[in-house]
């Protein structure tokens, strides 16, 4: 006899599937595109399971976009540990942004956030996992505000390549936009 058991999950390993569900969705679809229904059933879950919880929708994507700074926060600190020196750290932060965003999830949900800042409290969750981003690359770099800017504003030139999808292109004003980029890093 073959008796299926079924694996109980905690409430914080619950709530981490259903966050990682809800990157991809809130990801694909924005915030009002995106049903909380659809999100429990790729999860597993029921639909009050999931406000138990999370509370609103709104929570939820604010919880999915933390994740996307959090992620985004432990790569760059993992890339400078390794790094020999300042210059040595953005470099390593700036491939660790690349490897990143060949998961579609991060700049996915990414955009999505930016897109949603007319909401104050979503807003504020912005600026604060932004915040944290730069806070650590200037700890770890000693950066002066020019050389923040200069990175930061490679990644987001990054990630707008990368949602026109044109971020691969060998030839042409793509592919200068993209070595600019990742040649940028290296200075």
């Amino acid at each position: 006899m073959n008796v299926a058991l079924a694996v109980r999950h905690t409430a914080a390993e619950r709530r981490e599937e259903i966050i990682e569900a809800a990157v991809t969705r809130f990801g694909s679809t924005g915030l009002h595109g995106t049903s909380t229904e659809t999100i429990a059933r790729d999860v597993g879950v029921s639909q009050p399971y999931l406000f138990r919880l999370f509370g609103t929708k709104k929570e939820l994507f604010m919880a999915a976009v933390d994740w996307g700074f959090r992620s985004t926060l432990a790569a760059f600190q993992a890339a400078a540990s390794e790094a020999t020196g300042p210059h040595d750290a953005l470099r390593r932060m700036g491939e660790a942004y690349s490897v990143l965003l060949e998961d579609r999830r991060f700049l996915d949900i990414q955009m999505q956030a930016y897109a949603s800042c007319v909401d104050p409290e979503i807003r504020e969750v912005v600026r604060i996992g932004f915040g944290r981003l730069v806070m650590a690359i200037h700890a770890a770099t000693n950066a002066t505000p020019e050389q923040l800017a200069a990175f930061i504003g490679r990644g987001m030139l990054m990630n707008v390549a990368m949602s026109m999808g044109v971020a691969d292109e060998a030839s042409g004003w793509p592919a200068m936009v993209r070595e600019g980029c990742i040649g940028g890093f290296a200075e």
